[in-house]
């Protein structure tokens, strides 16, 4: 009988201590995980045609002092149905979300997203200026 007795009871400190020392994590509306980190940037970017190919004619500059991303794009692209990419510092997130499709056709109204860091807190519209070669 002790010896069932030692095994429950370890049983119930072991379960105890897992249970204990687990946190609720804070996450956002849409279901991602708040962080502390504060970095808040566009590392990298990419247009991507209809075929999903690249559409850009060089490598986008993007500026994070003025907050813009230049892209070149090819003679005739379409404009009106591109999927653009962006890679963010870690835990950043973009809004609006890329579903899709995105029209870029409007040269004279850059669309702007906006990055917003992993604490939520830091938040940098990022124009996206398109020319053609």
């Amino acid at each position: 009988m002790a010896k069932y007795y030692k095994i429950t009871c370890s049983l119930l400190l072991i379960a105890g201590l897992i249970g204990g020392c687990k946190k609720d994590l804070p996450v956002d509306e849409d279901g991602l995980l708040i962080t502390q980190r504060a970095e808040c940037y566009v590392g990298n970017f990419e247009l991507l045609g209809t075929d999903f190919v690249t559409v850009r004619s060089k490598t986008a500059v993007i500026d994070t002092t003025a907050l813009t991303i230049n892209v070149e794009v090819f003679f005739g692209t379409d404009l009106k149905n591109v999927y653009p990419q962006f890679s963010l510092a870690t835990d950043c997130k973009l809004d609006p979300k890329i579903v899709g499709k995105v029209d870029l056709s409007d040269l004279s109204n850059p669309k702007t997203y906006t990055v917003i860091s992993g604490n939520r807190l830091v938040k940098k519209p990022y124009k996206i200026i398109v020319k053609y070669q």
